[in-house]
């Protein structure tokens, strides 16, 4: 901190000196004509000077020091400090720091004076975290490339040492800086285009395409003697710019805002003045940009005029270093409109975004990350029911959240964003909104509601539930959002809220049984950062206790809550009883627990750790059996769909790759609290495998005979992923049915186990059907993802030209222009003087 504030005042210092201190050449003082504009850019070549003499923290540099012990350069001692508000970085909330990517030059002058110009904006930074402690992270891409991040952090390169993250390149920069846009590329692909131009061409295209998003619209044309689409279904379309639709046809209008065309090429014989005449002029509604590839300047002249007359820029690229930088002029040139017409224009993308403008030349854009799971705490999972959920989706179509939606992967132990993580339709999961009436009302702004019947799976896809679900839907104001809320039918109507004192709840909800959701917000904990190291469970008792009575909870959940621990607290006195009567407990029994409507879960151990076979039960990672942010866990839901009594046997597949087995049976109470016991099994060579895994042919039958009792249409499957899936009628009491396997017969027998899930099955086992039939695994295959194209509801802003943009800044050679107003202000000084 001292050190930034140290730098500044050598450099006002310095500035005050130069408008004292007679720095004036001798010779200019002899020519009065020239005295004015020659002191101005003699001064403007000073400042620039003390401008790199500005030090600032680099995120990548920061308590970093050389051979000698002494701090880098752009490095020094940065104070950092782990938060858990910040998912338990090391930060430092009182300052900001500068990332700048590995290709630009970290001390250049638009970088140095750009970081200067920014640095009022950490005071701002600061002021923001101190009267909303809830928010994260607040950031500022320049146009020039830095990265002004707060709280500041440090940077960690990649194994190769190098910061390939550039802001510019975001999604969110692009949405904030520019408006919706038409693209059409037009590569050259002529004799010329060989060898090195055409892998830059190749990599210019790429680039052009990493700066368009899901409210563009994009295609490439090859011309050589002939043209030809790119891609042969795309012809005379416009394609969505999303990661999908770049490999699928899809008719489209456009984005009808902003329309480019970006011509790539190693020279022009002519300017082709007679067809923009014809098609473009006078109103030069397409932009062209054109992109002069390799070191030959024979036809520059007429790339440039192509540009230079309609509205667009012109750039030459001679290396592949040199894309990168030359691309994004396009972007500046299409937010002259917005800036000129000082339309701060609030973007929603995965963030909250602000474009910051000035004098027609964009400086960059602002914003600050609103995590998801913000927006999602507005509708707490204790009021949606056991299968209740809320949603958010795009203007067009795409999921921000939703229970269904699984954005990473495993790769090793790294998880990783899927490619198409952030373009998954609504329709892909709400894939019984066959007709799309759902999906379409929510993408035009709609309020309203509907109801379907649904089969959803569970447990990553390896069971199956059927219910009758009740969608709300609507707009979220001044956002491209929509909110969806489903409800099923049972659930959620009710809530038992019962009279329980504070110190009789508080006396049972502080038993060592017990625990409480995690995810769930039963009092606000990131608002004081005092608070952000208590737990829920700990933030609630001194809430209760009255030792921080400015704690904001939700007092419904509270009251819920405390009920909940008196009404289960004789458990606990029940199972304890059990454990020390070893004669009333069956062997094998490891654990008892139940779950409540509220979050809350009791659960008792039975066996030591040295006898336990499941060691692992219900930990942290074992997030589809906790309770989450976005379901209630497995054995619960599946505990809901049975009637009161029953029970209920589970056996997690994954744990059947341990050195044991173990079951779950489970029992549904009218008071939708669901109790369970955890006993190993018995048969330790196929338990928790599915059975289509061990005999094919049986499982194969089992799977026709289940769909027969089904109405056409009831299997089973998600429109890009399929599942095997086996649903057992409930009214048929028993069954059985013969396989015909070459010169053999199979015979097989399955009758239900009263009051349970359980089938029993007898299977002949004197005839190998493994010939005729394959075993079925579980694994999903992958099918094609929709393709056809969906409505969409286009952004309400844009800004696509305006009357007094500079259309002759169009690129070429850099140059010094002469002031108009400043040339006369001198010939009038110059007229006293004389």
């Amino acid at each position: 901190m001292q050190k930034f504030k140290i730098s500044i005042v050598k450099l006002k210092v310095n500035i005050h000196s130069l408008l004292y201190m007679d720095l004036t050449p001798p010779f200019i003082m002899f020519n009065p004509y020239c005295h004015c504009v020659l002191l101005f850019l003699w001064t403007s070549l000073l400042f620039n000077l003390c401008h790199l003499m500005f030090d600032y923290y680099n995120s990548m540099l920061i308590n970093t020091v050389d051979e000698d012990g002494n701090p880098v350069p752009l490095g020094g001692e940065f104070q950092l400090e782990e938060n858990e508000h910040f998912s338990k970085l090391a930060v430092n909330t009182q300052q900001s720091n500068i990332q700048v990517p590995t290709n630009v030059y970290n001390r250049d002058p638009d970088i140095v004076n750009g970081v200067y110009m920014s640095e009022a904006l950490n005071d701002i930074f600061i002021d923001n975290f101190q009267k909303d402690p809830t928010l994260t992270w607040q950031y500022f891409g320049s146009s020039t490339g830095f990265f002004r991040l707060y709280p500041g952090i440090q940077w960690i390169p990649d194994e190769n040492g190098v910061v390939t993250f550039d802001c510019r390149n975001r999604n969110w920069y692009i949405q904030a800086a520019t408006s919706p846009k038409d693209v059409i590329i037009v590569v050259d692909v002529s004799g010329s285009m060989k060898g090195l131009r055409l892998t830059i061409a190749k990599h210019t295209i790429n680039t052009i395409l990493d700066t368009l998003g899901e409210n563009d619209f994009v295609n490439i044309i090859a011309y050589s003697d002939y043209v030809r689409y790119v891609e042969p279904c795309f012809k005379g379309t416009l394609v969505q710019a999303d990661l999908d639709n770049r490999e699928a046809a899809a008719l489209g209008q456009g984005s009808l805002c902003n329309q480019a065309i970006m011509l790539i090429t190693d020279g022009a014989m002519e300017d082709f003045q007679d067809v923009f005449e014809k098609f473009n002029w006078p109103e030069r509604r397409v932009r062209v940009f054109t992109y002069l590839i390799g070191r030959e300047m024979t036809f520059a002249e007429n790339v440039k005029w192509i540009a230079c007359n309609n509205k667009g820029y012109y750039t030459h690229i001679s290396t592949l270093a040199d894309v990168q930088e030359n691309v994004m002029e396009y972007l500046h040139v299409l937010s002259r409109p917005m800036v000129i017409n000082h339309d701060h224009d609030i973007i929603w993308t995965e963030a909250y975004m602000d474009s910051v403008l000035s004098h027609g030349i964009l400086l960059g854009v602002v914003g600050t990350d609103v995590a998801l799971k913000e927006l999602m705490r507005l509708a707490p999972r204790y009021k949606l029911g056991v299968h209740g959920y809320a949603y958010l989706i795009t203007n067009n179509g795409y999921i921000l959240s939703h229970p269904d939606l699984r954005p990473l992967y495993k790769e090793g132990k790294k998880l990783k964003p899927k490619p198409n993580y952030n373009s998954v339709d609504l329709s892909e999961v709400e894939w019984e909104d066959t007709e799309e009436k759902l999906r379409t009302a929510m993408v035009k702004g709609e309020t309203g509601t509907l109801f379907l019947d649904v089969r959803t799976s569970v447990d990553k896809g390896t069971r199956v539930m059927f219910l009758r679900n009740d969608y709300f839907y609507t707009v979220i104001n001044e956002t491209p959002f929509s909110l969806g809320i489903v409800l099923s039918r049972g659930y959620g109507q009710y809530i038992f809220i019962g009279n329980v004192s504070v110190e009789e709840g508080l006396h049972d909800l502080l038993a060592p049984d017990l625990t409480i959701a995690s995810e769930w917000t039963y009092c606000e904990t990131d608002i004081d950062p005092a608070h952000r190291k208590l737990n829920q469970l700990q933030a609630v008792v001194r809430y209760l206790t009255g030792k921080e009575p400015d704690l904001e909870c939700d007092v419904q959940l509270l009251q819920q809550t405390l009920f909940d621990a008196v009404v289960t607290a004789p458990m606990e006195a029940y199972w304890t009883a059990l454990m020390l009567n070893t004669s009333g407990m069956d062997d094998g029994v490891e654990t008892a627990f139940l779950g409540t409507r509220s979050g809350l879960m009791r659960f008792q151990r039975y066996t030591g750790i040295e006898k336990r076979i499941a060691k692992s039960f219900l930990t942290s990672t074992d997030k589809e059996n906790m309770f989450t942010l976005d379901h209630f866990p497995v054995w619960y839901r599946r505990a809901a769909e049975y009637p009161a009594g029953q029970f209920l046997y589970y056996m997690p597949r994954q744990e059947t790759r341990g050195r044991g087995h173990t079951f779950t049976w489970q029992t549904h109470t009218h008071t939708h609290t669901h109790s369970n016991t955890h006993s190993p099994s018995q048969n330790t060579i196929c338990a928790g495998r599915f059975y289509g895994e061990v005999d094919g042919s049986v499982m194969t039958t089992l799977i026709r005979m289940a769909s027969a009792h089904k109405k056409k249409g009831d299997i089973l499957q998600p429109c890009d992923t399929e599942y095997p899936s086996f649903v057992y009628e409930p009214s048929v009491k028993e069954t059985n049915s013969i396989i015909k396997c070459g010169r053999c017969q199979k015979m097989f027998v399955v009758q239900q186990i009263p009051d349970s899930n359980l089938l029993m099955l007898v299977v002949q086992a004197d005839c190998d059907c493994s010939r005729q039939y394959s075993r079925i695994t579980m694994e999903p295959k992958e099918c094609d993802r929709m393709r056809s194209q969906k409505i969409r509801r286009r952004p309400e802003s844009c800004h696509s030209f305006h009357p007094q943009e500079n259309a002759d800044d169009c690129g070429g050679a850099s140059f010094i222009s002469l002031s108009t107003s400043l040339f006369f202000t001198c010939l009038t000084f110059a007229a006293l003087v004389s």
